[in-house]
Parts: structure tokens; C-alpha cells; sequence
């Protein structure tokens, strides 16, 4: 019923205290105020007990009580207010074009490239109710291990399925960059984003990244590309006779390249060297990557303080009517 309801002048609705401080002044003074007779004997009222207008003499004070409380709700000016909100949400089309090849095995993240890659990826999807995500997968070849789709539950468990290994071992980072930009050139959204993540050197495929780029740009697709690897050397699993070994290995990631790419494209180029960087750089893509949202609003209000005060004003005049004839007291 209020759910509705402002007050123009809040403050106002501190005089309400006043009524419980009125109600305890009445009391005790009814208590005082008790009419003395001087009698011989008081047998002849012993078994007179108080009649039904003694009991809701008290009443008329209820009455005014109310009244008055009424008064000030509406001298503080009720208002009831109408809000209509017109939201349009337009979803970003994205896709996640993800390296899996041999080297994203190293341990410079933990537990390594591919699986934090994976966890990292794997929130940011679940922080993008409202848009459509798809899973490009590539090493020395590459294919679309989940097509744009708003069935995140079904992407996130296509995602737990990725590992190395899948398909031909290298790093065909253009093949990889066509095959996103493929799932994105019939898409009508404002916004077409890819998130290219690797940790390595264009060595195989049949299209160059640079071409791929002019062909994303072509589409309107902005392209981020995230270079993932420590500085210097990385710890790398090997299986030997004698079980597993580490030997670091060079890390080699072409920078410049990537750079390029994402420049191309108006995107930005981000280098993760440890998991924290990595979701650093997710969350800062996120925050450029907001879906777009059209707000209307439209606010009207309502003053209501006139049925507060008609409603005090017919209740005063009803007790001063009781208090003037059934309730009249002989002076």
C-alpha cells in the first residue's frame, strides 16, 4: 500500500512522537482528576459498577489522538509516485579463439597455461548472462568446438572438455583468428568481439594473422589478443623412462604481431605473465566489453495529503459532536 508513497517534507513526521507523549499526559492526568462528594455512607453505590459511557468516555481522546496523528502525515505531504522503465539490452557477440597446443602445458601458471586459461575463461563467461559466446580451439589446426550461443551451461561443459592434444600439435594463429571471425560475419549484433589467447608464433596454417585481421576488420570485429608466458624461461613437463621431468623451455611470444592484430581491429593487446595478471586482464576486458543498455525513465507524482486531512477534519468533528451530546458533561 506504501510501497508507493514519499513524503515531500519527511521531517514533519517527527511531530508524531508527540501522540504517545500526549497519550501518557492523558493518563495520569485522568488518574488525578476524580470528583469528591462528602457522604455519610457509600453502601448505597457498593454495587453500582461503571455504565457503558464511563467505559468509552476515553474514546473521544482516541479519536483526537488520531486525528491529529492523521493532520501531520498530511502536513509532511504524502505523495504517491508512477515510474515506467524502458530497458533494451543488446548482447555483444564474442568469441573465445583459445591456443591448445603443446607449450600451453608449461607451469609458469598454475596448474598450467591451458587449465588457467580455461578457469579464467570460464568466469568471464558466467559474468555475461546477456550475450552470445562461442569456442574457437586451435594448435596446428583448428576447429569450433562450440558455435555463438546463449546456453552458457552448455558452453562451460564443451569448455571442460578442451585439452591438449585434441588435434595436431603447433600454432596456426591466423587459421585460428579466420575460424572466430567465420562464426562471427553473420552476426547482427552491434558489437563483435573475438578474445584470442596464445602463447606462441604463427608456425603452421594456411593464412598468415595479419590477413586474418584485415579479414575481421573487414567484419567489423574487434579482435583482443592475449599473450600468455612468463618472461625468459618456463618450467615444461616431460615423460621420460624415468618418469616425469622439467626442463625449462624459452618463451617465445610474437608480440609484435599481436599487437598488430589488435590494433587492426581497434582492440588492445594484454600480456598475462601470471594467473592473477590473466584475470586482471579478463575483468579489464569486461568492463570495455559492457552490453549496451537503453534506459527510460518516467517519473510522476502525485500529491495525497487531501483524504489524510479530510479524514483528520471529519474526525475531530465527530468527537466534538459525541463530546457535545452523548458524551455532554453537566458543568
Amino acid at each position: 500500500m506504501f510501497s508507493n508513497i514519499e513524503f515531500a517534507n519527511p521531517n514533519f513526521l517527527y511531530l508524531l512522537l508527540v501522540i504517545p507523549a500526549l497519550g501518557v499526559w492523558y493518563w495520569f492526568r485522568h488518574q488525578k482528576i476524580n470528583a469528591e462528594i462528602q457522604v455519610s455512607s457509600t453502601k448505597a453505590f457498593k454495587n453500582q459498577g461503571k455504565s457503558l459511557k464511563q467505559y468509552l468516555f476515553p474514546g473521544l481522546f482516541i479519536i483526537r489522538l488520531i486525528a491529529i496523528a492523521l493532520l501531520m502525515v498530511a502536513i509532511a505531504r504524502p505523495q504517491s509516485s508512477t515510474k515506467r522503465q524502458d530497458v533494451t539490452i543488446e548482447g555483444i557477440d564474442i568469441v573465445l579463439a583459445l591456443d591448445i597446443s603443446g607449450s600451453m602445458l608449461a607451469e609458469d601458471f598454475k596448474p598450467n597455461r591451458l587449465e588457467a586459461s580455461k578457469n579464467v575463461a570460464e568466469d568471464f563467461i558466467s559474468g555475461r548472462p546477456n550475450d552470445r559466446v562461442g569456442l574457437v580451439i586451435f594448435s596446428g589446426e583448428t576447429f569450433t568446438q562450440c558455435p555463438l550461443t546463449t546456453d552458457h551451461i552448455i558452453l562451460l561443459s564443451l569448455f571442460k572438455d578442451v585439452k591438449s592434444g585434441m588435434i595436431e600439435d603447433g600454432t596456426a594463429i591466423g587459421d585460428g583468428l579466420a575460424t572466430a571471425v567465420n562464426r562471427l560475419k553473420e552476426s547482427k549484433a552491434i558489437s563483435k568481439v573475438i578474445i584470442l589467447l596464445t602463447d606462441g608464433e604463427n608456425n603452421m596454417g594456411f593464412l598468415d594473422p595479419i590477413s586474418a585481421a584485415e579479414i575481421a576488420k573487414l567484419y567489423g570485429v574487434r579482435v583482443y589478443t592475449i599473450g600468455v608466458g612468463t618472461i625468459g624461461t618456463a618450467p615444461y613437463p616431460v615423460q621420460t623412462r624415468y618418469g616425469r621431468q622439467y626442463q625449462n623451455i624459452e618463451v617465445k611470444i610474437d608480440e609484435p604481431m599481436l599487437k598488430k592484430v589488435a590494433a587492426m581491429t581497434d582492440g588492445e593487446y594484454f600480456r598475462a605473465t601470471n594467473n592473477k595478471k590473466l584475470e586482471e586482464i579478463y575483468q579489464e576486458i569486461d568492463k570495455l566489453e559492457k552490453s549496451k543498455i537503453d534506459v527510460t525513465e518516467f517519473h510522476k507524482k502525485n500529491e495525497e495529503f487531501l483524504p489524510w486531512a479530510i479524514v483528520a477534519g471529519m474526525l475531530f468533528i465527530f468527537e466534538l459532536l459525541l463530546r457535545n451530546t452523548i458524551f455532554r458533561r453537566v458543568p
